[in-house]
């Protein structure tokens, strides 16, 4: 007869207690331990059992007498989706995506088992029926690949026994949220559930070096549902944002075992499925047919790829007592502090007026290169004085009003290049190592704010 343990468990972090708390003592959320019940069988095997797998005893090796192997990746045939797993999609990893309801997960993976070719890929998928998916699949409008398969089924124990007959080389499983085991008596989504289907998915893929795709909820908050120990337990954690009601999505990776952990990708929400922007500028900044006044330009890094970006700012009169600060995807309190270095260090007095920040195309910035244009543009409205669309900067600002240097300036400058600007402005402590001779646009070096106002404004 097996033996029912109750026990307690944190919906925000997932730790677990024999009692009932009203404080969580891990995360330190009120009212967030839900009792659950959990069923251990007296003889517990595990879920994912091969005949080739074996378990063999573990024994401590010396670093330098591990052997090494070149690490092998399959390629998606998304550009943008191989960049942000750092070069395509390792064998044996687990890989999570979250975002929004709506936002284009289960498309996003839906063109992938379309697409790729050569991998016989399973789609196993806990939400939708098949004739769901086959409608979404024509209105896609891909060519399918005769390799991609399709089942709807939600109990771990019977998706691996189909995973046994078919022997897929690529899982997706759309969405962790709905599996259940049934070594687990408890509801599907609760934190034992997906702790423990992940922790099977997690064994199958190392087992047998199949990577797998999970497809997880997301809270009101914007963070994953579930408990933090799944963002823990997988290799490479991916996030999908943007405004439902815009066209363009960013899949923007937040941990990663085997590459770069702020790499950027952006798609185009169209009709027939999600398409690849391969050049972001071309969405970053607005083509416009007269010069206007608060908008400056920054080349920018998002992870390894430069980007030029186009900030707009609005000053004027404070219609009440209290001046208005906004910024909309720029840090608040970083503007604050530049507004402060424009009145300390410049003498520009806008504390009587309401300021607003936007930084266009639905893109959150946190490069510190991207100060310099901000100021520009803030100062651009205040005189109302229009600056030319071939000028960018890329360059921090300190405290004091210097112009301080930015990592990898030469791939800033070579972006802005590329897409025609004729001048960029920059720290002169970047100068040293750069051949300016190999550029055609103007490189100006500058050391103080007062310089940059000098040259644009007079």
């Amino acid at each position: 007869m097996a033996k029912t343990k109750t026990a307690y468990f944190c919906q925000s972090c997932g730790y677990e207690s024999a009692k009932w708390l009203g404080k969580c003592p891990s995360c330190g959320q009120w009212n967030t331990l839900v009792e659950e019940i959990i069923e251990k069988t007296a003889a517990s095997v595990p879920t994912w059992k091969t005949e080739t797998s074996s378990r063999k005893l573990s024994k401590p090796s010396k670093v330098d007498e591990i052997q090494s192997s070149a690490e092998r990746r399959i390629l998606t045939g998304d550009k943008e989706l191989d960049r942000v797993l750092g070069g395509g999609l390792v064998e044996g990893s687990l890989v999570l995506i979250g975002g929004e309801p709506g936002i284009g997960k289960s498309t996003l993976m839906l063109q992938l088992a379309l697409n790729i070719k050569g991998k016989k890929l399973l789609y196993i998928s806990g939400e939708e029926s098949e004739q769901q998916i086959k409608m979404r699949a024509e209105r896609i409008k891909e060519s399918p690949s005769a390799d991609c398969y399709i089942l709807t089924e939600t109990s771990t124990q019977n998706i691996f026994k189909q995973i046994e007959i078919l022997a897929p080389e690529i899982l997706v499983v759309d969405s962790i949220q709905t599996l259940h085991s049934s070594h687990i008596d408890s509801t599907p989504g609760s934190v034992s559930q997906v702790r423990e289907c992940t922790a099977e998915l997690l064994r199958f893929a190392k087992e047998t070096g199949v990577p797998v795709f999970l497809i997880g909820h997301i809270t009101k908050d914007g963070a994953i549902a579930g408990p933090k120990i799944l963002e823990h337990m997988v290799d490479t954690v991916l996030q999908f944002e943007g405004d439902r009601h815009h066209v363009y999505r960013i899949l923007r990776s937040i941990k990663n075992r085997f590459g770069a952990a702020a790499e950027l990708g952006i798609y185009e929400m169209q009709g027939s499925g999600l398409r690849e922007v391969s050049n972001p500028s071309e969405i970053l900044l607005s083509q416009r047919d007269e010069e206007l006044s608060g908008i400056a330009i920054s080349a920018m890094l998002e992870g390894a790829r430069p980007m030029l970006i186009e900030t707009q700012a609005l000053v004027s009169a404070a219609a009440y007592g209290t001046p208005q600060r906004s910024a909309t995807g720029f840090d608040t309190k970083r503007m604050n502090m530049l507004l402060a270095v424009l009145e300390k260090r410049c003498g520009f007095r806008l504390s009587t007026q309401d300021v607003f920040l936007n930084i266009a195309g639905g893109i959150r910035v946190e490069d510190p290169a991207i100060d310099l244009a901000v100021l520009i543009a803030i100062i651009s409205s205040h005189q109302d004085i229009s600056i030319s669309s071939k000028n960018c900067f890329a360059a921090e600002v300190g405290l004091s009003g210097e112009i301080r240097a930015v990592n990898r300036i030469e791939q800033r400058i070579a972006e802005a290049d590329k897409l025609g600007f004729e001048t960029i402005y920059i720290s002169k402590y970047n100068l040293k190592g750069i051949d300016i001779a190999k550029y055609n646009l103007e490189i100006k070096a500058v050391s103080k704010i007062e310089e940059v106002f000098e040259m644009i404004f007079g």
